[in-house]
């Protein structure tokens, strides 16, 4: 058998500036975008066009959704970004405004920094050990 979790929703204010967001300060790419009427779009995005797992960015229509955008993990870090550039990745989310916790640490799996994206969700960006 062979199973993969292809993608997980990610529910954002607007289609758009989730996009833009994600392309400015994450250099993710845009894989999809299908409209499929009354408003609603099938967004997907992805560090890059071959990645085997994809954000389908999920616009909130209803109140419960949206009291839920950024904060789909309860304030804990939901996503793990690992890159292979850490420092140009850091700099590209200081770039585009991002919120940081701290400064990049150093773990034993590789080196570390906690931010938020453009709704406040947490995420980790890992680079390689040093």
């Amino acid at each position: 058998m062979n199973r993969h979790i292809a993608y997980i929703a990610l529910l954002v204010r607007d289609y758009d500036e989730a996009i833009a967001w994600f392309a400015q300060a994450l250099g993710f790419v845009l894989v999809e975008d299908s409209d499929l009427g009354g408003g609603k779009r099938w967004v997907r995005v992805a560090p890059d066009a071959d990645a085997a797992f994809q954000l389908l960015l999920a616009r909130a229509t209803t109140p419960e959704q949206g009291a839920a955008v950024g904060r789909q993990h309860g304030g804990r870090v939901g996503f793990f970004l690992h890159t292979d550039d850490f420092a140009r990745d850091h700099a590209r989310l200081a770039a585009a405004g991002a919120r940081m916790d701290a400064a990049p640490r150093h773990e034993a799996y590789g080196t570390v920094i906690v931010f938020e994206d453009l709704y406040g969700n947490r995420w980790d960006l890992i680079g390689p050990p040093q």
